[in-house]
């Protein structure tokens, strides 16, 4: 797995020393935190202007290192200095080192974007574009004046810093045609931009001037301005070798790795049907190259307006423009990937996540392209309120056993939320530790170290019992494969839908979904297994849902009717197969097998999904991910409630219970997994694996007490958090948490190859 080989090479320090049966007094820190090979917790820090210089960074590791169990800090700079600045070097040299030796690893954001004015200062000529449409009705006389104005664009990438400002804006062409109830007539489109007059064209506006004559009365006139912003251009050819350069730079400072973080184009809040689309002159030669010599130019009219009569057509301009968009920006962050290793290593971490705006949505497709599934992390990772079903996804595609969330949030409890419920579902959290802040008082740390003021960390070291035993992640027993150029296309008859909320509904309903792009379709990750079920890395799926497959490639029609041969896996489909990728008439249901279940909807869907599942035996879950009502709750304030039950794919059973105590209420409950029993009495987690035996393999519990099944019971005089596995030459071994003194003899008498680890005590915020 990606993860296991991953991670030993961060935690080469001091935290290994804490393999022994007694508790160590010396280095106290290094027992916070887990021993090397083993699921990190991972902190997000940032430096401003005002972090820089003589050891600044050090009063904030300090703290993360004696009241956190924090191991990988992946740090990142929103500050006016550059990454190519050797001062900035410098600070991540020295606080790579620092951190090394309070038993951290450090990965520094090694981002282009955070180097925008040394890339342009070389090559100017390759900064991002963004071609603007805008539309005036012209007259039988006289002039009409156009004019558009460039996007504000901007993000966490540029906090403290310029933003992706426009720097320079240009009349690129300006057509003129007539409109009919069916959009534009298309034998009356004319390139007019050489009879127009350019009035201004500048970053702020471009304005042309278009004449009128008696053959336009009635007709419209659009101007195609691009507008050139403060970013490297996606499709720029000296993009690659300037991010390695750049890589290369840090390649001796002591790092663990590197991260990328909502790489794509420009953040921008609208969508690609509006009035907007990215533009280079590269990009342009790129799409000529892909359609056989289209004018992208042209395209963006088509595909903004649509056209009578080339409805196929536009679709198929929109599908091959958006798919350009997602190769490109896999291949760039499969590049990061690959240099990152070469010259960190190969057991260097890349990580933070693909996932710029929190949903599979439009916004989504304009920033990436949905590139989630083709940009490589060490282990699945998302931001904020993702949902579960692209959250587990991801794991199957990284082989990830479990999904970092870097979460934030303004008040506490939700936080609390994020870590209870995210590990019933297969997840740990990302803290991104900015919010929330102290209020009415001085914070010399700018909101970092605010978290470690209450029981947080007691709850996340609780939790993290579990990264001992889990080795893969959550059991999802139905994938939903949505057609990705479907859900993108504007031109579609189901553009924004992506099966998301069907997936949520499954889960609901105890069926936990993953959620998967068509594009998958043809990867090593996506296939038929051995014995003829279809499979997403080690996922075995008892279902699957064809979801609004209008456009796809005949791959998809090919897997399935494979998957039916086989007949263990369950088909169903939802929405039309009319057209094909390039917006040809297509029989889709011709070329799908006959024993597919044509669903009506969602209700429907749902419906039959679960009643097959139940008729074919599989045991419902009750793990609660963040729902939009969750979502709308904790924004409150309020804590939502996490309790339930859910299973890994090596058939693990978890349960978790921390509704009214933030680090965990009790579990006391008799567990029936298969035909055997398994008595507990603990607090917050309790995850339990038997072997083909039925007899205990691997546990894991906050604040065990007893547990008890088949010819293994452990009695404890006090509540231990305790993860126990039998190894490879069948022994036991285990980690204990929070246990001074003596073991307790029941665990002293299993086995002696004990790790202690401790819990950090709060900062009282001094």
């Amino acid at each position: 797995m990606r993860w296991s080989i991953a991670l030993p090479a961060l935690f080469g320090v001091a935290a290994v020393a804490v393999a022994s049966v007694a508790v160590a007094s010396e280095p106290e820190r290094a027992a916070l935190r887990a021993p090397a090979g083993h699921l990190p917790c991972i902190v997000q820090g940032v430096w401003g202007d005002g972090d820089f210089g003589a050891g600044k960074y050090r009063r904030v590791i300090d703290v993360w290192a004696q009241h956190a169990p924090y191991d990988l800090i992946v740090m990142t700079t929103r500050a006016k200095k550059e990454l190519t600045d050797d001062e900035v070097y410098r600070q991540v040299q020295e606080a790579a080192a620092y951190a090394r030796q309070k038993g951290m690893g450090m990965a520094m954001n090694l981002d282009v974007r955070l180097a925008r004015s040394a890339f342009r200062e070389r090559y100017p000529d390759e900064m991002q574009e963004v071609i603007r449409l805008a539309e005036v009705p012209l007259s039988e006389s006289g002039t009409a004046s156009v004019r558009a104005t460039p996007l504000r664009l901007g993000d966490h990438m540029t906090g403290g810093t310029t933003p992706y400002v426009s720097l320079a804006g240009r009349a690129v062409r300006v057509y003129c045609y007539r409109k009919g109830d069916e959009g534009i007539e298309p034998d009356s489109v004319r390139d007019v931009t050489e009879t127009c007059r350019v009035v201004a064209a500048g970053p702020g506006e471009v304005k042309v001037a278009v004449p009128c004559s008696p053959a336009t009365r009635g007709c419209h006139a659009c101007l195609l301005a691009a507008f050139t912003h403060f970013t490297p251009a996606v499709f720029a050819p000296h993009l690659l070798p300037f991010l390695d350069e750049l890589v290369r730079k840090y390649g001796d400072a002591g790092l663990a790795g590197a991260t990328i973080d909502e790489w794509g184009f420009p953040p921008s809040y609208g969508s690609l049907e509006g009035n907007d689309l990215w533009y280079s002159r590269f990009y342009e030669q790129a799409y000529a190259e892909r359609t056989g010599g289209r004018d992208l130019v042209r395209d963006c009219l088509l595909m903004c307006f649509g056209e009578r009569g080339r409805h196929g057509e536009r679709a198929a301009a929109v599908n091959r423009y958006l798919e350009l968009d997602r190769l490109r920006n896999g291949e760039i962050e499969s590049h990061y990937y690959r240099v990152v290793k070469d010259v960190f290593g190969p057991e260097s971490f890349v990580g933070l996540h693909a996932t710029w705006w929190p949903d599979v949505c439009t916004r989504e497709f304009k920033k990436n392209g949905l590139d989630w599934w083709v940009a490589p992390r060490d282990l699945a990772q998302t931001d904020e309120s993702v949902p579960w079903c692209c959250r587990t996804s991801l794991c199957k595609k990284w082989g990830s056993p479990v999904c970092y969330n870097e979460f934030y949030n303004t008040n506490m409890p939700p936080y609390f939320r994020e870590v209870w419920s995210g590990a019933l579902a297969g997840g740990r959290v990302t803290y991104h530790p900015r919010y929330p802040r102290p209020q009415g008082e001085r914070d010399p740390d700018h909101g970092q170290t605010y978290l470690l003021r209450g029981p947080l960390m007691q709850a996340e070291c609780r939790v993290r019992m579990l990264n001992f035993i889990a080795k893969t992640p959550a059991d999802c027993p139905v994938a939903v494969i949505f057609g990705h150029a479907c859900a993108m296309n504007w031109a579609g008859p189901a553009h924004g839908q992506a099966g998301v909320k069907l997936a949520e509904r499954l889960r609901a309903a105890g069926f936990p979904a993953d959620l998967i792009p068509s594009s998958e379709i043809g990867s090593d990750a996506l296939r038929i297994d051995d014995e003829g079920f279809v499979r997403y890395g080690p996922q075995r799926y008892q279902a699957v849902v064809l979801y609004h497959p209008e456009f796809e490639k005949p791959p998809t029609a090919e897997l399935l009717r494979r998957a039916a041969a086989a007949g263990k896996t369950a088909l169903y489909r939802l929405g039309t197969w009319t057209l094909d990728f390039d917006g040809r008439p297509f029989d889709g249901e011709a070329a799908l097998p006959e024993n597919i279940v044509a669903v009506a909807d969602e209700d429907a869907c749902v419906e039959r999904v679960v009643a097959d599942l139940k008729h074919r035996g599989v045991e419902p879950q009750v793990a609660f991910g963040p729902s939009k009502l969750d979502v709308e709750i904790i924004a409150q304030g309020k804590p939502a409630p996490c309790r339930g039950h859910a299973r890994l794919i090596d058939g693990t059973h978890v349960v978790m219970a921390a509704e009214k105590d933030p680090t965990g209420d009790p579990i006391q409950t008799t567990l029936a997994i298969g035909e055997r029993e398994v008595e507990v009495d603990a607090l917050g987690v309790v995850a339990v694996r038997l072997d083909g035996d039925g007899q205990l393999e691997a546990a894991a519990a906050g604040g065990l007490k007893h547990l008890r099944t088949g010819r293994t019971e452990i009695r404890l005089p006090r509540r231990v958090d305790l993860a126990l596995w039998r190894g490879d030459d069948g022994g036991w071994h285990g980690v204990v948490q929070d246990c001074e003194g003596d073991l307790p003899p029941a665990l002293a008498a299993m086995t002696d190859d004990w790790v202690r680890l401790a819990v950090p005590r709060p900062w009282a915020g001094e």
